[in-house]
């Protein structure tokens, strides 16, 4: 069955190009983005691990870790980090998973029989600090990942999970939120001191409340 939604992520351990890893425990008690690859030296994937090498730091602020997966094994991962480095101009500085059994393949749903009966999709995972699944997006072959829109959706996923409001189409960070229906109209003042503007009963707007 695929996973959903508020689902728990599976735990499991592996090797990976850093070492050991057991899911969990390395995921401690912040964020985690799993990506998968459906092998070693292909190249949208390439660019992909590229670009979250060099953007890394934007996860590390966040509290987020990130990990790759391929279905090769470490060995490979090794010579793979180095045609990435070398065409990328970058360093990939986190973990990719080695899975030559598909354990964690099969964990995650990964091989869709559809588009390969070999091979694992290219999906992603966010994964809150209570380990259930926030989100999974999976993207065809022939078109690289935007890691710029998973750094979105991340602040987005922290700020709601503080705060009573949601974000509404396009959001980015530093716009105005909508407060949540469940938040009462004579509650609203105190919770939002920011003020609010009420476009119809069920779309209020509030600035964003975790900022200055």
């Amino acid at each position: 069955m695929a996973l959903r939604l508020g689902d728990i992520a599976p735990d499991f351990t592996a090797d990976t190009s850093l070492g050991p890893l057991s899911f969990h425990e390395w995921i401690g008690d912040g964020w985690a983005v799993l990506f998968s690859h459906p092998r070693d030296y292909t190249p949208v994937c390439t660019t992909e691990l590229g670009a979250v090498a060099r953007i890394k730091d934007q996860f590390d602020q966040r509290n987020v870790k990130v990990a790759a997966i391929s279905v090769d094994p470490v060995d490979s991962h090794h010579g793979w980090i180095q045609d990435i480095n070398e065409t990328q101009n970058t360093n990939v500085n986190f973990p990719i998973i080695a899975d030559p059994e598909k354990k964690v393949a099969d964990l995650y749903d990964m091989i869709h029989p559809n588009a390969s009966d070999t091979a694992t999709v290219r999906s992603v995972f966010v994964i809150g600090p209570d380990k259930k699944i926030k989100l999974t997006l999976t993207y065809p072959a022939s078109t690289g990942r935007n890691f710029a829109e998973i750094i979105r959706v991340i602040d987005s996923l922290q700020l709601t999970a503080n705060h009573s409001v949601a974000t509404p189409a396009n959001w980015e960070n530093g716009q105005d939120c909508v407060i949540l229906p469940s938040v009462p109209q004579e509650q609203v003042e105190e919770k939002f001191p920011k003020g609010h503007t009420v476009l119809k009963p069920y779309l209020r707007m509030t600035p964003q409340p975790n900022l200055n």
